[in-house]
């Protein structure tokens, strides 16, 4: 797959097959229309192009949106790559690019750059300046400038909807095993692992903390999780605590991985982390003592999870 930071450096002799929109999670819903696009691409020898936008259009265009995305660049990059998809291209969204009307947009940018021979998207689609064209319009551009459009079905929109909707709200509930149905992968992230203040270390829990640069990744709620990970070459398993750790009167949110039968120096590593399953929620114990008992208790629970995944 070939990656493209601007529309502009996008460069084919072939005709193109595109679709347009955020992609946010690459679920299974997203699949289903990459699916077309590949297929149809190689019926009509044609490349195959999505076209996404960095930052998400809300980002831009709503003032002190707090909108987290499911999905880093990087990753999105990287889940596309799985998928066959020949050509991604992930364009600045500004100002500018949003007053572009409806037909500078598809002839300029679908028929001047992608040398589209057909588009499919929903029929819901809005484009152009103030998003004022829909797909009525596109039909008619497409007979003018001699492009074919396909409507995605109601249907499968409503699966693409009802996954997005469901992803965000299962991760912010918690419910992680229903996101991971919907991603048709394990929700992960990213992050350096930073030195904290080493108190796990004293109760024989020693714990990695991980520091996500990107503020608008979405980070699962607040609550002990069974992880995974992968480090020199091998799987490793662990549980994680997003939270303030109110044992030990935390002031700030982190995001802390213990490791099963690890005990590798992990400073300044780049870690992606899995989340497989949540245990429970950040709990304030009256002890020290108290917290480690259940430390163990969430230790047993997660490898039993783990053993019956085998």
């Amino acid at each position: 797959m070939k990656t493209f930071n601007s529309i502009s450096t996008y460069k084919s002799y072939k005709k193109s097959i595109v679709t347009i929109g955020t992609f946010d999670g690459v679920h299974i819903g997203h699949k289903k229309i990459l699916e077309k696009i590949i297929h149809n691409s190689k019926m009509h020898d044609c490349e195959s192009v999505v076209l996404t936008f960095f930052p998400h259009p809300r980002m831009v265009l709503q003032e002190n949106t707090e909108i987290k995305l499911l999905n880093t660049v990087n990753e999105k990059i990287e889940l596309f790559e799985n998928l066959g998809l020949d050509n991604l291209i992930i364009h600045p969204f500004d100002e500018e690019f949003s007053k572009l009307s409806a037909e500078e947009f598809v002839k300029t940018i679908l028929v001047d750059q992608l040398k589209i021979k057909k588009i499919i998207i929903g029929h819901d689609h809005r484009f152009g300046r103030n998003r004022t064209a829909n797909i009525d319009d596109l039909i008619i551009y497409g007979e003018k400038y001699d492009f074919e459009v396909e409507q995605i079905s109601a249907q499968e929109l409503n699966d693409i909807a009802v996954s997005s909707t469901k992803i965000r709200n299962s991760i912010l509930d918690g419910n992680i095993e229903l996101a991971n149905n919907y991603l048709g992968y394990n929700y992960y992230f990213s992050g350096t692992v930073t030195k904290g203040k080493q108190l796990g270390r004293t109760i024989n829990f020693a714990t990695a903390n991980i520091n996500v640069i990107e503020n608008y990744k979405l980070i699962p709620k607040n609550g002990v999780y069974i992880v995974s990970s992968f480090y020199n070459n091998k799987i490793i398993f662990g549980m994680m605590n997003i939270g303030n750790r109110p044992t030990v009167s935390g002031e700030n949110t982190t995001t802390e991985v213990h490791f099963f039968n690890f005990d590798e120096n992990l400073y300044d590593a780049y870690l992606t982390i899995s989340v497989l399953k949540r245990l429970r929620d950040e709990v304030k114990f009256n002890s020290i003592d108290d917290l480690k008992k259940q430390l163990e208790i969430d230790k047993h629970n997660s490898l039993m999870y783990l053993s019956d995944l085998k």
